[in-house]
């Protein structure tokens, strides 16, 4: 596997519950901020035990595709709400 990838999966694993990361913040924490769509695509391809549902776009916003409603239900199994425009406010569920 991928080492950018297995250190992405690193990050997110401790991605606390009921907290949101974005695709640049983690680009940005593992040194490459430029590799925002690198972390999509490792994400696209996690493992089962990565909480895949944490991460999201910088602005609060589900990636969309064919999961994100299962997303959605996820992260409101673990208290984090959404806005009427449906994006996640970053100030209350951003883990930093």
């Amino acid at each position: 596997m991928d080492t950018f990838f297995e250190e992405v999966y690193q990050v997110v694993r401790t991605v606390p519950y009921g907290k949101v990361v974005s695709y640049g913040q983690i680009a940005f924490m593992l040194g490459n901020p430029r590799k925002a769509r690198m972390v999509g695509w490792a994400m696209h391809r996690c493992p089962d035990d990565v909480p895949w549902q944490r991460v999201v776009r910088s602005d609060g916003t589900l990636a969309g595709g064919e999961f994100s409603e299962i997303q959605k239900v996820m992260l409101e199994a673990e208290g984090v709400t959404f806005k009427e425009s449906g994006s996640i406010d970053m100030t209350k569920f951003q883990w930093t």
